[in-house]
């Protein structure tokens, strides 16, 4: 496949400098790409790969187009990366007619689910009593949303989604467990991707909730009655535990953990393996990660941690002793 600059450009903006005639046969790392390949360039911690890389031409910001070697082509653009983004998305849909709408032969959908015809159901998929799968949402092979979730339009969920298992909910008995029925369901918004393999749990009594937006990356686990906000996105392999509520535009970093029944504002940030203890009421970037260390340093460090509370107290003595 091939696309011309001036395609590009006209389809998605930019100032093109160099030959609109250029066809390019596909999009690379400045590193490795050739005289036929588009790049993109956005943190100038590498310009020593935009001075050095063969690309036929750059998708650059105006501060770092004259750092490009003569004779190649650039798009300038005000945000580089958001510009390559839509540029994947143009070779995309480009590169093939797009996904087909229709369920696959091999899926399973109840009777009385509902699918919009305009979506797409992939092999092996599952489709319970009541689930409802809105315009345009896209299903990869064997997702299985539970009965009465509800999927809105345009969403992506990745091979091995599971949407509506039951939350982890029991109660003790006497050293035994008895389990505590899930009633609620899962309601996903528009414009939502999941990432393969992550598992939103149905509520207990009411709905778990993903707004509008959403991104979740693969390996994730999200508990029963959690409350994601609009355009929050989190890495991989974070975990959410039961009836945390999440603010809108918040990132959390690979590995981390919410405990349950905590709430974070909108526009958190929290760092990769943080484990989140209690609410957050202010918008900032939150990190709680004790640093690598040889083994021997680690738990000498760890040691002296368990003892903090005990010093904390003998300074308090102290300090009303000088005082005195």
């Amino acid at each position: 496949m091939q696309l011309s600059l001036a395609f590009v450009v006209e389809a998605l903006g930019g100032a093109l400098r160099g030959d609109p005639h250029l066809e390019i046969t596909g999009l690379a790392p400045l590193e490795s790409a050739g005289p036929t390949h588009i790049g993109f360039l956005s943190n100038p911690r590498y310009q020593a790969q935009l001075r050095a890389t063969r690309a036929g031409c750059v998708i650059v910001s105006a501060a770092l187009q004259d750092m490009a070697p003569a004779g190649t082509a650039l798009i300038v653009t005000d945000n580089p990366y958001l510009y390559f983004a839509r540029l994947t998305q143009l070779w995309r849909k480009h590169q093939n007619a797009g996904v087909v709408p229709g369920v696959h032969p091999s899926a399973v959908v109840d009777p009385q689910a509902s699918v919009d015809s305009t979506a797409s159901v992939g092999p092996l998929c599952v489709v319970e009593r009541g689930a409802r799968i809105g315009a345009g949402s896209v299903l990869k092979s064997r997702v299985t949303v539970g009965e009465d979730c509800v999927v809105g339009a345009r969403c992506i969920l990745h091979a091995g989604v599971v949407i509506g298992a039951d939350g982890f909910g029991f109660a003790p008995d006497g050293g035994r467990w008895v389990k505590i029925e899930q009633l609620g369901a899962v309601r996903i918004g528009d414009d939502v991707e999941i990432g393969a393999n992550t598992c939103i749990d149905r509520g207990a009594l009411q709905d778990t909730v993903i707004e509008d937006g959403v991104k979740l990356d693969n390996l994730i686990q999200i508990g029963h009655n959690v409350h994601i906000g609009a355009n929050t996105a989190m890495a991989g392999c974070v975990g959410v535990a039961g009836s945390a509520h999440i603010g809108a535009n918040c990132t959390v970093g690979g590995g981390a953990v919410v405990l349950g029944h905590l709430t974070i504002a909108a526009g958190v940030n929290i760092s990769a393996a943080t484990v989140v203890t209690k609410s957050i009421s202010k918008p900032g970037h939150y990190t709680g990660v004790f640093p690598l260390d040889d083994n021997a340093s680690w738990e000498r460090n760890a040691a002296t941690l368990k003892q903090l509370h005990t010093l904390r107290d003998r300074i308090k003595i102290l300090e009303k002793e000088n005082k005195a």
